[in-house]
C-alpha cells in the first residue's frame, strides 16, 4: 500500500515542474511579477507587488495580466502532466495579491492540443523587430478567436492599411507622451540593462537590437533623454509594416478581467508559436488612458481593450532571462 508521505514529494516535484513552465510567460518589461506557494493539494499564484511599475501601470492592470499569463501556463503544464485542476480566481476578498489557487483534482488525460501548446512554451518569444509582409494564415486567426473566447475575452483584428494606419497614429502618440514624462523614463530605465548583466529579469539590450558595447549605456540614455520622436517613428513603421494587428479585450475592466486577458494572451501566443508566428506588444495606446478610449472606438466598442499585439513572421530572436525557480517559490506556511 502506498503511503501519503511517499506520494507527496512526487506531487510537489510535479508542481515545481509546472511552475517552471509558468514562469516562461510574458510580462511587462519582463518584470516577472509573480510568486508561487506550493501546498499539499496544489499551488497558489501570488502577485509580486514589489515588481509593480507604478508610473506606466498605476492600477496594476498589466501586472495582473502578466500573472494571468503565468496562470494559464501553470494550468496547461499541470494538465499536460496528467493532473486535473480546480482553479479559483481571486479566492480571498481580504488578499487581492492572491491571484489564484490551483488545486489538484484527480487525474487528467492530456489532449494532443494541450501537448502542442506545452511544447510551444520554449519557442514563444517577444520579437520586437520588423516582420515579413506575408499574411498570417487565416486558419490561425480563426483558432485565435476560439482560444481567446475560451478564456472569457475577445479579439479584434486590424488588417487593412487604413486600419493599421489609424492604430499606428495612436501608438506613435503614446510613445511621445510617455517619453516626455521623466518619471516614465526613470521607471523604464530600471528594467533596461546591458547584455552582459547577471540580472535574470528586465530587458537586455539585445531585445531591441543594441550591441554589447552600446547596451552598457542603454539605461542612462533611456532615463536621461526624451527619445519619444525616434521611438514614435520606429513604432509607427513596425505597426504599419506588420501584416496583422490585434486587440485582446474584455467586456468590463475588473481585476478578474485582467487575469482573464492574461490567460487568453498566453494561450494565443503559444498557439502562434506552434505555427511559427511571432508577436510583440504595442500597448502604448492602452497605457495612456485618453488613447485607450480612441482605440476602443477603432474596435467598434466591443468592450475594453487590454492588450495590443503585432503579429507576423520574423527572424529568430534570443529569449529574455528568467528568475531561477527557487526565487519565485515561497515556503509553505
Amino acid at each position: 500500500m502506498t503511503t501519503k508521505t511517499s506520494v507527496q514529494p512526487l506531487l510537489t516535484d510535479r508542481i515545481r515542474d509546472a511552475v517552471q513552465q509558468a514562469i516562461q510567460a510574458p510580462s511587462n518589461h519582463n518584470t516577472q511579477p509573480w510568486l508561487f506557494r506550493i501546498r499539499n493539494d496544489g499551488v497558489e499564484l501570488i502577485a509580486d507587488k514589489q515588481r509593480a511599475c507604478r508610473v506606466v501601470d498605476p492600477d496594476d492592470r498589466e501586472l495582473y495580466i502578466s500573472c494571468g499569463a503565468a496562470l494559464y501556463q501553470l494550468r496547461l503544464a499541470m494538465k499536460a502532466d496528467g493532473l486535473a485542476t480546480l482553479v479559483t480566481i481571486l479566492p480571498s476578498h481580504s488578499d487581492p495579491d492572491l491571484v489564484a489557487r490551483v488545486l489538484v483534482a484527480g487525474s487528467h488525460i492530456p489532449s494532443s492540443d494541450e501537448q502542442t501548446l506545452l511544447d510551444a512554451i520554449p519557442q514563444r518569444r517577444t520579437n520586437r523587430f520588423p516582420f515579413e509582409s506575408r499574411e498570417v494564415d487565416p486558419g490561425l486567426q480563426v483558432e485565435w478567436m476560439s482560444d481567446v473566447r475560451s478564456e472569457h475575452a475577445w479579439i479584434h483584428y486590424f488588417q487593412t492599411d487604413q486600419q493599421k494606419h489609424a492604430v499606428a497614429d495612436l501608438v506613435s502618440e503614446g510613445d511621445r507622451l510617455q517619453a516626455s514624462d521623466r518619471h516614465f523614463r526613470r521607471e523604464l530605465a530600471k528594467w533596461v540593462h546591458s547584455n552582459q548583466s547577471s540580472r535574470r529579469d528586465g530587458l537586455p539590450g539585445y531585445t531591441h537590437g543594441v550591441s554589447d558595447f552600446a547596451s552598457n549605456f542603454d539605461s542612462f540614455l533611456v532615463r536621461t533623454f526624451d527619445w519619444g520622436d525616434g521611438k514614435a517613428a520606429k513604432d509607427r513603421q513596425l505597426a504599419q509594416g506588420s501584416p496583422l494587428l490585434a486587440v485582446i479585450g474584455t467586456r468590463t475592466d475588473t481585476m478578474a478581467d485582467w487575469i482573464a486577458s492574461g490567460q487568453a494572451l498566453a494561450k494565443m501566443l503559444l498557439r502562434a508559436a506552434s505555427w511559427s508566428v511571432d508577436a510583440s506588444f504595442l500597448n502604448q495606446p492602452i497605457e495612456v488612458e485618453t488613447l485607450r478610449t480612441k482605440l476602443m472606438d477603432l474596435t467598434g466598442n466591443e468592450g475594453v481593450p487590454q492588450i495590443l499585439l503585432r503579429l507576423g513572421y520574423g527572424s529568430e530572436v534570443k529569449p529574455t532571462p528568467r528568475r531561477p525557480l527557487d526565487e519565485v517559490i515561497l515556503e509553505q506556511e
